[in-house]
């Protein structure tokens, strides 16, 4: 996703000291593996239906087919733009 690590690293921690996610023990020692905690699935579901609210109204009136075309146009655009 482009986005450096130390950057990945702050955002992390501080979702941790929020509450929002938790360590989850993994295989090998390097792996670092999260998930959302139970406050942090809450805050998700929550802002997760005013997300789809908001989807619902910015898409009225735009096909399926309209919106995956632009999907893919923007996926071009992007990848235009970082060659």
């Amino acid at each position: 996703m482009s986005v450096e690590k130390p950057t990945v690293t702050r955002t992390i921690n501080r979702l941790e000291e929020l509450g929002y996610v938790e360590h989850v023990p993994g295989k090998d020692k390097r792996e670092k593996r999260m998930q959302l905690s139970e406050v942090g699935s809450h805050v998700y579901k929550d802002v997760r239906v005013t997300i789809d609210q908001f989807e619902q109204e910015i898409l009225k009136g735009i096909s399926e087919d309209e919106q995956n075309d632009a999907i893919r146009i923007m996926g071009e655009i992007q990848k235009n733009i970082t060659r």
